[in-house]
């Protein structure tokens, strides 16, 4: 009895030894496995930050990055990159941009011409016949005091445009000789101040404050009899210089 108790005893060991010899390196792999694992998911978590494209580790995120591009570019309502087409729409719109600003500072700031005021001038046979009182200069193109004068011209003709003719007639052109015998013409600028019915008022010679066309307009605007101003002579240039020429274009009023 005493040998088989023996026996019994004799396979007695310690769990934490029988675990320690039947499995060692087990053990030793199964602690370097977790330390790769966890740095390939450093690895790959580091990588999604920069590149959203689906891996093999992740394949939930679902974020492709060529699509996203796409994306963000049609949001953008411009194309990726420059394109010729785009770049003569930008070239085209800073000419008519240049243009429009150079067209008004010349308007706006004193760089009307002659030409302009004469090509926005009404015609002197309609101005007779539309019911509208009518301002009718004489003017040459080699007039300094009318060149001089152009500018204010034009404000004061922006100022009035619904409501008096503005005429313009060039005493170069001999289609006007009747015209400047007519209302006595000796020296240019000359202006003349009619009523709705054509008949002169009054005229202004000369260089002249900006006040007495301005007050004589005012007057024909409002109906009035008289104007303020009805004869009022300053520095001109006379009509002896004329450099006549015949009529190009019958229906000119220049």
């Amino acid at each position: 009895m005493a040998s088989t108790s023996s026996a019994a005893t004799i396979p007695q060991f310690r769990s934490s030894s029988f675990h320690s010899h039947l499995h060692p390196a087990r053990f030793v792999n199964f602690s370097s496995h977790f330390q790769k694992t966890d740095l390939r998911r450093h690895r790959i978590f580091c990588e999604n930050n920069s590149d959203p494209s689906p891996t093999e580790e992740n394949p939930e995120s679902g974020i492709d990055a060529a699509a996203t591009e796409k994306t963000l570019s049609a949001d953008a309502g411009l194309p990726a990159y420059p394109t010729k087409d785009l770049n003569r729409r930008v070239a085209l719109a800073s000419v008519l941009g240049a243009v429009g600003l150079f067209a008004s500072a010349r308007l706006d700031f004193g760089g009307t011409s002659l030409k302009d005021l004469s090509a926005i001038a009404v015609p002197y046979e309609e101005a007779l016949s539309n019911g509208k009182p009518t301002v009718v200069e004489f003017y040459a193109d080699w007039c300094e005091v009318c060149r001089e004068l152009a500018p204010e011209v034009y404000k004061v003709k922006q100022q009035f445009k619904d409501k008096v003719n503005f005429v313009m007639l060039n005493v170069d052109n001999t289609k006007w000789e009747q015209e400047l015998d007519e209302f006595g013409v000796e020296g240019i600028p000359h202006f003349a101040f009619l009523d709705k019915d054509g008949n002169e008022e009054g005229n202004v010679v000369g260089r002249l404050p900006r006040k007495y066309l301005l007050e004589n307009v005012d007057a024909l605007a409002r109906g009035e009899a008289n104007v303020p101003h009805a004869r009022v002579v300053g520095q001109y240039s006379s009509t002896e210089a004329r450099r006549v020429h015949q009529v190009v274009d019958p229906r000119s009023h220049g």
